[in-house]
């Protein structure tokens, strides 16, 4: 048995070494290219080398372990940092190499480029789902940013909103009762053991209280928050090598964006006041349902809520046989969200369609469920002003306007791909007025084919602009990304709620800043006279609709009767 054993550990520290020395040996032949990028840069040399020894180390492990599943690789950080070392160094080698001897000007040149970012983007999302937590987590925001980033990217990662990997229900149950201190059987008369959804930092279980009342319970991946600050600086370090490698690329703002609001999304207490507020503000619409939380049975770790049904809001087929109109969906939604962010300024930034439910209440009338209150932005009154401003600037095709804020939020000269970035259309459409020209399937193709090529001018601008305007465009994206599978468009009236609250926005602040009886009532008439105008506008709009509805069925009855006669 003795014998066994030795033999056994034997050989693992063989397959260890070897593949250990292999990867290292590798790592340098590759690296040894670049070095002149570092010339008079010694520590990053060193930290280069340090790195690629770790990574071996971490690499000749975890094929070892392949063999023999001795350990969980993924809870030891050495083998996480190894595994997104070999990751990046992988995909840099493959740009650098692929592209060294390729002309721009070639015909084939952008198909390579395409190729590049898809085996780029499969390699980063293996990677996520190998390492979980917050690998998992900065692939999704990665997937969310349509029209921001080359379309490979983004369709390859925005799956992983999907298929985060689960925790088991031994150790999920091991978190609960440490946080209530009491067995799961002493609170809960029946305990799902498949989670109803899992995402990358908890995973959520449906249960039942003693008295009978369903719950969904959320509760946090047990080992997350012990490796979240390793993860966090592993890829810090990886997004500073990537620039320096490539000066054109710069992605800090992805590390800094997590490394500010990690720590609030791993809060479930935080999370649970967060779902308190947003109902304070917006419980007057009443198709709003956020679920209440049960504070007894809740902690840190373990967020208990009120359990609520429905359909994911970008399932169609859910809505046709539930006999929901798609269009009042979208519309709803867009006024939740222009109230959140230009008269509020705090909004719920993870709007993907697992987290917002569409459902038919016993009256008949559509609700939507928001849930996961994780991820908020609270905005300041002059950037959420400025931001309102600018939009009234989009919206009314004011290319002095748009100009004049896009520079207040400092993107200085880019400001043309600025408005672009944020409305996902041409500067054809936002000069003609995006409410005018309605989006086309070409006009979408050729913004995303057009993305590759300004991918420097994009990185400049998210590391210029405010840090608050980063999860907004995120968040814009990922309604845009609804509007689309639900195959909607964004209508007048959504454009027309979103000028309201702009106006009331605006208004408001210049009542605050009023100094006279006078000057207040003078503010408070050009609001209600902007505001009436916005509901006329809207009437008509109502009434050259109907009446062409009217002149289709009068026209098909007439087609009909000649028909039959």
């Amino acid at each position: 048995m003795k014998v066994a054993l030795v033999e056994r550990l034997a050989n693992i520290a063989l397959e260890l070494r070897g593949s250990s020395v292999q990867f290292v040996l590798g790592f340098f032949s590759e690296s040894m290219a670049w070095r002149g990028l570092f010339r008079g840069s010694q520590r990053l040399q060193r930290v280069l080398i340090l790195s690629a020894v770790s990574s071996g180390a971490g690499y000749g492990m975890y094929r070892a372990n392949s063999n023999y599943h001795l350990v969980d690789w993924s809870s030891i950080g050495v083998i996480r940092f190894g595994r997104a070392f070999t990751t990046a160094a992988s995909i840099v080698f493959d740009y650098k190499t692929s592209l060294m001897w390729v002309n721009p000007l070639d015909e084939d040149y952008s198909q390579i480029y395409s190729q590049i970012h898809l085996r780029s983007a499969e390699k980063l999302k293996k990677l996520a789902c190998l390492n979980g937590g917050v690998f998992i987590k900065a692939g999704q925001h990665i997937g969310a940013l349509d029209y921001l980033l080359p379309a490979e990217y983004v369709n390859t990662l925005k799956v992983l909103h999907d298929s985060a990997p689960e925790s088991s229900l031994k150790e999920v149950k091991k978190v609960v009762e440490e946080d209530l201190n009491c067995k799961i059987d002493d609170v809960f008369s029946s305990f799902d053991e498949r989670p109803i959804g899992t995402a990358s930092l908890a995973q959520v279980h449906k249960a039942s209280l003693k008295d009978g009342r369903d719950v969904a319970i959320k509760v946090q991946h047990p080992k997350v928050k012990d490796y979240s600050d390793v993860d966090m600086n592993t890829i810090e370090f990886l997004l500073q090598v990537v620039a320096r490698l490539f000066p054109e690329f710069k992605f800090l703002w992805l590390s800094e964006e997590m490394r500010l609001n990690l720590p609030k999304e791993l809060d479930f207490i935080l999370e649970g006041r967060n779902s308190e507020k947003l109902y304070q503000l917006l419980g007057h619409f009443s198709f709003l349902k956020v679920p209440k939380v049960h504070w007894e049975y809740s902690t840190k770790r373990v967020l208990t809520m009120e359990f609520s049904t429905g359909g994911k809001v970008d399932d169609r087929a859910y809505m046709v046989a539930n006999n929901i109109n798609t269009n009042e969906v979208t519309k709803n939604l867009g006024k939740l969200y222009s109230e959140m962010i230009f008269v509020h300024g705090y909004v719920h930034c993870d709007p993907h369609p697992g987290n917002v439910l569409v459902r038919k209440t016993e009256k008949n009338k559509i609700e939507i469920v928001l849930l996961d209150h994780g991820l908020y932005q609270v905005l300041t009154d002059s950037f959420r002003l400025n931001y309102a401003k600018l939009w009234q600037s989009l919206l009314s095709a004011d290319v002095d306007g748009i100009k004049k804020y896009s520079e207040t939020l400092g993107v200085g000269k880019l400001y043309g791909l600025f408005a672009c970035m944020l409305t996902a259309r041409s500067w054809e459409s936002v000069t003609s007025g995006i409410s005018n020209k309605e989006r086309t399937q070409t006009e979408n193709e050729e913004i995303q084919a057009n993305v590759s090529g300004f991918i420097p001018e994009i990185s400049q601008i998210l590391n210029d602009i405010p840090r608050q305007m980063l999860l907004l465009l995120k968040t814009n994206d990922l309604l845009r990304s609804i509007e689309y599978q639900l195959g909607c468009r964004k209508s007048s009236s959504s454009f027309l709620n979103m000028s309201r609250c702009c106006v009331r926005a605006v208004a408001d602040d210049q009542l605050q800043r009023s100094t006279s009886i006078r000057q207040t009532l003078n503010i408070s008439l050009r609001r209600r006279i902007s505001l009436l105008k916005i509901t006329l506008y809207e009437l008509y709009l109502w009434f050259t609709t109907m009446d062409s509805i009217l002149r289709v069925k009068a026209l098909w009855s007439g087609q009909q009767m000649y028909l039959t006669s």
